[in-house]
């Protein structure tokens, strides 16, 4: 098999041209000649049999060419810093540090129970679990921002395992107004009283999910403000059924009596990017998560 004719320093250099605007300002922030930089550029440009700028007046400009090589070069050297990570990562045993975005639909103590596991296991690692809502964890993949994630949305170009089916119950503080109707209730009957709902942490693909657009309106930015301000009666909530078994056992809260959607469920996928190079740390807490959020199933079907 042939081997490639360009090499990882050539893409840099040309990656650096493009970014600084410059061939002296690359050579500078390369710490490299300019006409170390100019060489690597031909050399590249000939190899590839494309030019790859053309000059403007006194300007050189990437030409249709050097676009497409642009975007693939950044692919390339991307991919090359992925592997020399993991390099690092596989040499020293555990990783130094994992990052878990989880959505906060996740039960917390599932979590606690995993985190705590995977600090017995690999001390030296720094875990940082961070809860997001709505498009938060998808955002946190389109971004590298983690090792592993939670999301509810499985974005282009990541696959995702299905991890836990939550269910989500209408209800209300048992002295709500909605409960003296004593009927059952429409939606335009929701629509005359406060809903809570929780904001998206997202900044990118912000989301409404399950809102009615009812007249009034609360919103919080996490799902246990939003069960203690349903529960002290401030407005009604689709919740998370995992999260209140307490207050509806207690009989303090209560499912709306809808006549229609009385409940409704959202899918959890679990994310292992770059899993070829994932480190034992992220493989250990993918596995721990996926036997929590079994045993989790299994407890809701006995």
């Amino acid at each position: 098999m042939r081997g490639p004719r360009t090499n990882l320093d050539q893409w840099h250099c040309f990656m650096a041209v493009v970014d600084e605007g410059s061939y002296s300002r690359a050579a500078e922030k390369l710490h490299k000649s300019q006409s170390a930089v100019t060489y690597a550029i031909q050399k590249l440009e000939e190899q590839l049999a494309v030019a790859l700028f053309e000059i403007k007046g006194r300007k050189a400009e990437l030409t249709d060419a050097g676009q497409l090589f642009y975007r693939r070069g950044r692919a390339l050297l991307d991919e090359a810093l992925r592997v020399e990570a993991s390099a690092v990562t596989l040499a020293q045993g555990w990783e130094p540090q994992l990052r878990i975005v989880s959505d906060a639909l996740f039960p917390q103590a599932a979590m606690l129970d995993c985190l705590e596991q995977l600090a017995i296991e690999c001390p030296e690692t720094r875990l940082e679990c961070v809860e997001t809502v709505l498009s938060g964890a998808e955002e946190a993949l389109l971004e590298q921002w983690c090792d592993l994630a939670i999301t509810g949305i499985v974005p282009p170009g990541f696959l995702g395992d299905p991890l836990l089916r939550v269910r989500f119950i209408a209800v209300a503080h048992r002295d709500h107004a909605l409960h003296q109707l004593d009927r059952a209730l429409s939606y335009q009957d929701l629509r005359a009283h406060r809903q809570v709902v929780v904001r998206d942490s997202g900044a990118r693909r912000r989301r409404d999910s399950g809102w009615l657009e009812a007249a009034q309106r609360l919103t919080v930015s996490r799902i246990d403000f939003s069960v203690q301000a349903v529960c002290r009666g401030v407005g009604f909530a689709w919740l998370p059924e995992v999260v209140i078994q307490e207050p509806l056992n207690s009989g303090l809260l209560k499912p709306l009596p809808l006549n229609e959607g009385r409940e409704r469920f959202a899918e959890l996928f679990i994310v292992l990017p770059e899993r070829e190079l994932a480190g034992p740390a992220a493989r250990r807490a993918e596995a721990l998560i996926k036997n929590a959020a079994a045993a989790l199933t299994c407890d809701r079907q006995r």
